[in-house]
């Protein structure tokens, strides 16, 4: 856990960083993999070891105590990874078990490196990424900050930009200027850049999205890229209707299944039939359907099986005692 300031709640909190994998399409958004992050801890280790270090240790429990410390200090350090490192773990099964053979990717600027993708281009899954305004590129045989790039178009060359016309996830289509130019990153083959802009005047800050795909339209890039906000909305259901936030896991392996459950919730719940409730006292929800309606369509298709299992254990005359213990073991 790692203590942040809460934004939302106005306050400090403790927060568990995650790492997440989502396929998402025009209609569905379905969690892959989910995996933890853990804090970085190595400094606060080490400012304790240097303040508590003494000159001598007489005793042999003194001693046995402070290998012990280092020894931990040491797994602890070795034991930690990067969140590239944690993204390389995730995409690497997910490439080479060939479960999404048409779906292309879209990541972060901050997991965006060569070892990722490398797996990613052999397996031939074109990508798109967003990259950081200070990354270097390859431009006249010297290397250049990307955003000098974008300010010298925009002052000198802003008839380079063209108009395009882009469908977003949700369907409509947006508007928006373009640049492209193929070139080379440090130590990487050639890719392709693309500038967007949202208003004609190019005032606003534009946003570099980078691809190994050279021959796809600017229209196709940026489109592919907009599926990325699919993570954040699959985040946002699963806080709140797929149970992220009420989980209460004392260790590691119960966490990570809860997240694990919490996805498969959600893609349950995306699936429920859409047919509203004839009770009377829900007759007030009228139009597109609630995630407690759908919570609720839910549980009574699966209420049935469960009063049939208690039915079976009296009809074979189980006591009350001991079909509670087979419904809810303690």
């Amino acid at each position: 856990m790692t203590k942040s300031y809460d934004y939302v709640e106005r306050r400090r909190g403790h927060f568990q960083t995650t790492v997440t994998a989502v396929l998402a399409n025009r209609q569905l958004i379905d969690g892959v993999e989910v995996r933890i992050q853990e804090p970085e801890v190595s400094k606060e280790e080490e400012a304790y070891l240097q303040a508590t270090v003494q000159a001598s240790y007489e005793q042999m429990e003194q001693a046995r105590t402070r290998l012990l410390e280092v020894l931990h200090h040491l797994e602890h350090k070795l034991a930690y990874k990067k969140r590239t490192e944690r993204v390389g773990e995730m995409g690497r099964p997910l490439e080479e078990e060939g479960h999404f053979p048409q779906a292309d990717s879209a990541f972060d600027n901050g997991v965006l490196t060569l070892d990722l993708t490398r797996v990613i281009e052999s397996k031939g899954t074109p990508w798109v990424s967003e990259i950081e305004s200070s990354r270097l590129i390859l431009c006249k045989d010297e290397g250049r900050r990307v955003d000098d790039v974008a300010r010298e178009l925009r002052q000198h060359h802003a008839e380079r930009f063209r108009r395009v016309q882009v469908r977003c996830r949700n369907g409509a289509t947006k508007e928006l200027w373009a640049f492209t130019k193929t070139g080379r990153l440090k130590k990487d083959a050639r890719k392709r850049l693309a500038l967007g802009q949202e208003r004609a005047a190019l005032t606003e800050t534009p946003r570099f999205l980078l691809t190994e795909a050279v021959h796809w339209e600017s229209g196709r890039r940026i489109e592919t890229w907009s599926f990325r906000w699919a993570a954040q909305v699959f985040h946002e259901c699963s806080k709140h209707g797929g149970g992220w936030e009420a989980a209460q896991g004392r260790n590691e392996e119960a966490v990570n299944r809860q997240l694990r459950l919490s996805c498969r919730a959600q893609s349950l719940l995306q699936r429920t039939p859409r047919v509203a409730s004839t009770a009377e006292q829900f007759a007030f929800a009228t139009g597109a359907l609630t995630c407690g309606q759908r919570c609720r369509a839910l549980t009574r298709e699966v209420f049935p099986s469960f009063l049939s299992v208690a039915h079976r254990l009296f009809a074979g005359g189980s006591s009350c005692a001991h079909v509670t213990q087979a419904l809810m073991p303690a």
